[in-house]
């Protein structure tokens, strides 16, 4: 059985817990991930910040699989559209609070080595008198 990604869900308890804390949340994301719709001029490196505030991001719409708004840059209105796996980090900007997400390419390579000791084959089970 293959579960989906917790990258969404992580994203929206963020986006949640830091508008109940009055603070504002940003993603970094990747502008050159295949679907990505941002405005380029303010793409640098690569990368885009979005604030997603409510002041900022219209009809903001998360699901599992995208994030989208409306946006306003320098007074130009634009449709925003980042599928979830091109952003790599959502933070609050007052605390740098938040989560940066490995890159969907790294786990397919280099998968999470399992922490602690190895379990041996057989149950290790004593008898305690």
């Amino acid at each position: 059985m293959e579960l989906s990604s917790t990258k969404p869900y992580f994203i929206r308890a963020l986006h949640e817990w830091m508008l109940d804390n009055r603070l504002t949340p940003h993603l970094i994301v990747n502008a050159q991930t295949r679907g990505v719709e941002v405005p380029t001029q303010y793409v640098e490196d690569g990368k885009i910040v979005l604030n997603i505030a409510p002041s900022a991001a219209r009809e903001l719409h998360i699901d599992n699989e995208c994030l989208s708004f409306k946006a306003r840059f320098r007074g130009a209105a634009f449709e925003i559209r980042v599928p979830v796996q091109a952003v790599e980090a959502i933070y609050a900007k007052e605390t740098n609070s938040g989560m940066a997400f490995p890159s969907d390419d790294a786990l397919l390579h280099h998968p999470p080595e399992p922490s602690g000791p190895t379990p041996s084959k057989k149950p290790q089970l004593k008898v305690i008198k």
